[in-house]
């Protein structure tokens, strides 16, 4: 849970006890979606009958994974999860006959081609009398990849390198992706066949749209060429979706139906039960959040200027420009970085944005939970704000401002979530 780096000593105690408040309303939210209890719940209330084999795919994929083997036992004849490193114990899984595979994040590499084509070969392995049981959450995209005819591995992370930089939102990026791979945009649908299968998704998109969550393993696109077509890519870059287009062909026929067990929603709304545990008043803002990281840290933190005491909750996914040498950190440090910037000299207002994965970009911390005296300590220390959020380098600024915030993996993945407080 969550575990932020020591305070700096010139905080008041008023300021540390808000600080431990929204932290406590942070490790709410992320224990109500968590991927094993989410499964575990959707499984009980629908069995599965007769003998199944998994596939768990994404960061919330061993959680998953573990949760359908003690609801299904002695059925399940065994699996694949696919994830990140630091996200699985494979002794854990492998005791219950699950094979488990790290793949690349955010990049694509090596392992999450061989996680591809190992995807691929259990799928035509599988009885016929057995049911493929799906489980899927954010992450998938770059954790395992098959990608179409002459893209390499160096292609297929400058690819993915562009569209991470882009600024453009994560559904935008997953039609390109579909676009150059094999088992995306219900690619995966023609390993397997006429058979009956189900697919459970943890959604880490906004909208919770099958089609975008792990860019669509068994979600076919129907109008995928009118929509990618229409989208600010560089030549290089469209002259592959054009092929792969092309190799394609035709959109598979509609997949089946992806039973949404965790989103963005149930982690907003555990949160706000919890901060009125604490005494707090409360102010729901409806998800999804989108849009330039920056911008909404600067809105947020008007919000809480202007408004009366209590917890404000937000949700969803920002997107951030990257320039052309990046420093350290993710959109949920980039977006508080520039609350951080507003809330100077408003002692009284606090602003938490982190990853309920556990992850901010490239970065292994969740993200931070800054105030207004975040600039101040940051100074202290050598660092101007304006310089740190112009060269993206908003991490390392916010580990010496001690506003880093580091839980670990959580087992789960709905988005970001945004608490902001004002005393």
């Amino acid at each position: 849970m969550p575990n932020p780096r020591p305070m700096h000593t010139a905080l008041d105690t008023p300021t540390q006890t808000a600080r431990a408040r929204i932290l406590d309303c942070l490790a709410a939210a992320i224990a109500a979606v968590d991927g094993r209890e989410a499964t575990r719940r959707a499984l009980a209330r629908h069995p599965i009958e007769g003998p199944i084999w998994l596939c768990a795919i994404g960061k919330a994929a061993a959680s998953m994974a573990l949760g359908a083997t003690e609801i299904c036992g002695d059925a399940c004849l065994g699996g694949l999860v696919v994830t990140k490193p630091g996200h699985a114990d494979p002794t854990a899984l492998a005791a219950r006959g699950i094979a488990c595979l790290f793949g690349g994040h955010p990049l694509p590499d090596r392992a999450s081609l061989d996680a591809g084509a190992r995807l691929i070969a259990a799928l035509d392995d599988i009885p016929s009398q057995v049911t493929p049981l799906f489980l899927i959450s954010g992450g998938a995209s770059s954790l395992v990849e098959a990608p179409i005819q002459d893209i390499d591995l160096p292609e297929l992370r400058r690819i993915n390198a562009w569209l991470l930089a882009s600024g453009l939102p994560i559904g935008q990026i997953n039609r390109v992706r579909k676009c150059i791979s094999r088992i995306k945009g219900g690619g995966l649908l023609s390993r397997i066949g006429d058979r009956p299968l189900r697919a459970l998704a943890i959604s880490d998109v906004p909208d919770n749209d099958p089609g975008v969550i792990g860019s669509g393993l068994l979600s076919p696109e129907p109008d995928l060429e009118s929509h990618v077509l229409e989208l600010p890519l560089p030549g290089w870059l469209n002259d592959q979706v054009h092929r792969g287009l092309a190799e394609r062909g035709q959109s598979p026929a509609p997949g089946p139906e992806i039973e949404l067990i965790a989103d963005i929603a149930t982690a907003m709304q555990a949160a706000a039960e919890r901060a009125s545990q604490l005494g707090l008043s409360v102010r729901l803002h409806p998800p999804p959040i989108q849009g330039d990281a920056a911008e909404q840290g600067r809105t947020f933190a008007r919000i809480l200027i202007d408004s009366e005491p209590g917890l404000h909750i937000w949700g969803g996914e920002t997107t951030v420009a990257l320039p052309d040498a990046p420093g350290r950190g993710g959109r949920n440090q980039h977006l508080a970085l520039a609350a951080a910037i507003a809330l100077a000299g408003h002692p009284d207002c606090l602003l938490l944005s982190a990853g309920t994965d556990g992850t901010d970009g490239p970065t292994e911390d969740a993200g931070a939970l800054v105030d207004g005296w975040t600039l101040e300590r940051a100074a202290l220390e050598g660092f101007d704000a304006e310089s740190a959020l112009i060269a993206a380098n908003s991490g390392q600024l916010l580990e010496a401002s001690g506003d880093l915030i580091r839980t670990g993996p959580t087992d789960t993945n709905v988005m970001d979530l945004i608490l902001g407080l004002k005393l």
